[in-house]
């Protein structure tokens, strides 16, 4: 049953009007098995709502034309309207200036793209690279390559049972040969919001640069660049109600300007000969070839429709999900939740007692609920809580209590089949 003054709290939030937020989402009318879907993998990718589906349908049946090169009439409202996006992210992140944002295809892509153009230029045998416990396997792999390459360490920073990182131990790690820090802002497996501002900064008092990998804050919380001061940023539109293949690097403008190309071709060039070539300005000098030109759009109207409802009201209405939810589930016995952190959005994983994840994930789909199991591309974490796998539920805005309260029952389904 329901806690009633749980649902009061998260009916009365000002100008959050949920009713209307899930009418904005046609796909959760979708029925599996014949029953509501419960969609709890957001922090795998979000839904799509009505606004951004027709602005892309717009763009594509009224506007589409290749960028830049040209001077006919839809190229130039094309153009136009892919910068306009660029805009917007720029706000949405509030960087400085509007050619800090790169267009990448995700967060994978921006992470590879710092790591190619920034890492194998600045980065020699010996230097050290400090990651986290925490990473996703994004933030990890780009960098046991490059570190490969060149003869570089990769030091980590270990975690508590909490799943919370161990500050003092991350500031121990410097030393004269630390030459660049990656550390996720949210964990997508344990939804531990880090201190990243206390870690940005003591990474600068030591000359190091710092890229965050914002995947899974960027939807949730409102991020500041200006504010933060790391000199990278990345993240997807995906997991914030935009399309799939488009993401964005923010990066300090005299970082980028110092960073070689990651990749060459069309319109990343200033001029082309057979003897040499000499590069774009930024932002264009790391985009090249055609653009995902209506996904950026779609992605700056992604950030607009957040921004319509606003950071803080998404953030406070998931804060008061994740908390009963976390309430509900501690109290199933044989239910364990892998990350406990004071400071999370809203992400739990967990586990039950004698029933592979795989199994409760495909029970809970026969009740309609969709959550993600496996190890969440952080096998790291996985191996130092000494579990193979997790279930995790994961929530969105659009999410309700009612939602909760299906994923609750959905778990001791499982729990009456299996045991």
């Amino acid at each position: 049953m329901a806690n009633n003054n749980a649902i009061a709290v998260l009916e009365t939030g000002a100008h959050f009007d949920m009713e209307r937020i899930r009418a904005d989402f046609p796909i959760l009318n979708t029925k599996v098995e014949g029953k509501p879907l419960v969609y709890l993998d957001n922090a795998a990718s979000s839904q799509m709502p009505q606004q951004v589906i027709d602005r892309l349908v717009y763009y594509q049946t009224a506007q589409h034309a290749n960028i830049n090169r040209a001077v006919h009439y839809l190229s130039e409202v094309a153009t136009d309207e892919y910068e306009k996006a660029r805009q917007k992210i720029q706000r949405f992140v509030n960087a400085r200036e509007q050619r800090e944002i790169i267009f990448t295809s995700g967060t994978t892509d921006s992470i590879n793209l710092v790591m190619h153009g920034y890492g194998r230029q600045f980065i020699q045998a010996g230097d050290e690279i400090i990651l986290t416990t925490l990473e996703h396997h994004s933030n990890i792999v780009p960098w046991q390559m490059l570190a490969k390459e060149k003869g570089a360490v990769i030091r980590v920073v270990p975690i508590n049972d909490a799943g919370e990182l161990d500050i003092e131990s991350y500031e121990k790690l410097f030393n004269d040969r630390t030459k660049f820090v990656g550390l996720i802002h949210v964990s997508n497996a344990l939804g531990t919001i880090n201190p990243i501002k206390r870690m940005i900064d003591y990474a600068h008092q030591q000359d190091v640069p710092v890229l965050v990998d914002g995947a899974q804050a960027a939807p949730h919380i409102a991020v500041d660049m200006q504010a933060l001061d790391c000199d990278f940023y990345v993240f997807s539109a995906h997991k914030l109600c935009g399309p799939t293949g488009i993401g964005m690097l923010y990066g300090k403008a005299s970082v980028l300007e110092a960073m070689q190309p990651f990749k060459g071709g069309g319109d990343m060039i200033a001029s082309v000969t057979f003897e040499e070539t000499t590069y774009a300005d930024i932002p264009h000098k790391f985009e090249a070839g055609t653009p995902p030109i209506a996904a950026a759009i779609g992605f700056g109207a992604a950030v607009d429709y957040l921004s319509s409802i606003g950071m803080e009201q998404i953030y406070a209405h998931e804060s008061k999900l994740l908390h009963y939810a976390t309430e509900r589930i501690s109290a199933i016995k044989g239910a364990k939740i892998l990350g406990t952190a004071a400071q999370k959005t809203a992400v739990i994983s967990f586990i039950l007692d004698g029933i592979h994840p795989h199994d409760i994930g495909t029970i809970l789909n026969q009740d309609g609920i969709a959550v993600r199991t496996g190890h969440h591309c952080a096998q790291p974490i996985m191996q130092r809580f000494n579990v193979p796998a997790t279930s995790r539920a994961s929530f969105a805005f659009y999410n309700d209590i009612s939602e909760v309260d299906a994923l609750i029952a959905g778990i001791r389904n499982v729990q009456n089949i299996f045991l």
